[in-house]
């Protein structure tokens, strides 16, 4: 439960970055080591894509581990930026080197990108990746060396097999670069703007924390993708939880969908080694209610002037008659992880991200379909909106 009293957008304020030493900066300590893993030739790749790769032991609880292949850009240096709630934050190089943070909750091991184009390649249509995604961090080589793991991949996979999108990178980017990937061969274009609001962006990865990211250019480079790749291929990704209401975020949900786009969103987890890794989870009826609300928005046709919110911006009444509400809410897709789509249908994605932004024993985005005992569950969640 979330007990930070009435003013949640003031309570959820990161701690300052640490002053990181002279030895430690741009990746000095991994310079120094023996095996230097850098893009484009290396990238890191989550734990459960790696898994499923049979690249690394384990399985994940409940599911079949992931259907996108996330690859990550890589160098000792590190991402450049300083987001509040991300553990790939400059301000921890005080503490260990890149390739050793967490992200998402989980390790990213570095790998060859010819070593996972080859073995997707040996899979063939047996793949079990419906969607590849390559990420995308804030680093002066960020935009080359995405066109080419790009390459490496397009020369060697055919989009119809496994479909591309790009996590972007805003503040390094021109119109020019959104329009080589697309030549290039990406399907879908994203742009994590996260941050609801301008002065929640501000604070968690703006001049708040010494980080470069602006929210005018996340939105210019978003409106580049509506024009280059057109409706129904560009995403929004947003972190419910870190300070806005409800309105707040349905308010970027249907500007996003009103442009020809979809939003991905995230529960705001607090991130072990990050600023904000001393703050509650997202209280799940309010992430219950965005879940819903948001998939009322990108698939039923719902506008948010149709729905009704109370004085803290909270929902209460969705815009649907209770009955279609209550199929919708059985039938349980809302409540699954939201991203880029896979293959089986438009509202169901392939980038699951098992257990990225909760654990098992509380889980906020199903990487499945929920059982009968997990909708009762989430139909308890909602229970202050429908009894």
């Amino acid at each position: 439960m979330n007990c930070l009293g009435p003013d949640v957008a003031a309570a959820m304020r990161p701690r300052s970055p640490v002053s990181v030493p002279a030895e430690a900066r741009n990746g000095a300590r991994a310079k120094r080591g023996d095996a230097v893993r850098r893009s484009p030739e290396h990238v890191q790749i989550s734990t459960a894509a790696a898994i499923t790769l049979g690249l690394a032991p384990g399985r994940m609880h409940r599911c079949s581990c992931t259907r996108c292949l996330n690859l990550l850009l890589t160098y000792p240096e590190g991402c450049r930026a300083n987001c509040a709630y991300c553990g790939l934050a400059r301000h921890r190089e005080a503490e260990r080197d890149y390739a050793d943070r967490n992200f998402i909750r989980v390790d990213w091991p570095a790998l060859p990108v010819e070593q996972i184009v080859e073995t997707v390649v040996a899979q063939g249509p047996a793949t079990p990746f419906e969607r590849m995604c390559i990420s995308m961090i804030t680093h002066p080589r960020s935009d080359a060396d995405t066109l080419s793991v790009l390459k490496a991949w397009t020369d060697r996979i055919a989009p119809d097999l496994v479909p591309v999108s790009i996590l972007s990178n805003p503040t390094t980017m021109t119109r020019a670069d959104v329009a080589a990937l697309r030549n290039g061969g990406a399907e879908i274009f994203t742009v994590a703007l996260d941050a609801c609001t301008p002065a929640i962006f501000e604070r968690t990865r703006g001049r708040g924390v010494g980080s470069p990211h602006r929210w005018t250019k996340y939105w210019a480079i978003f409106e580049d993708a509506r024009d280059i790749f057109g409706p129904e291929k560009i995403g929004m990704h947003l972190i419910v939880g870190m300070g806005e209401s409800e309105r707040e975020c349905l308010d970027v949900v249907q500007a996003v969908k009103d442009r020809g786009g979809h939003s991905h969103m995230f529960c705001f987890f607090p991130e072990q080694g990050s600023l904000m890794d001393h703050l509650p989870a997202t209280p799940r009826g309010q992430w219950r209610r965005v879940q819903l609300a948001r998939y009322l928005i990108d698939y039923m046709g719902v506008r948010v002037a149709q729905m009704r919110f109370d004085e803290a911006g909270r929902v209460r009444d969705f815009g649907l008659p209770r009955a279609e509400l209550d199929a919708i809410v059985a039938a349980g897709i809302a409540f699954r992880t939201s991203g880029c789509p896979g293959k089986s249908r438009a509202d169901v994605s392939a980038c699951d991200r098992p257990y990225g932004d909760s654990p098992p024993s509380d889980i906020a985005s199903y990487p499945f379909p929920p059982t009968q005992r997990d909708r009762a569950r989430i139909r308890r969640q909602l229970a202050t909106v429908l009894p």
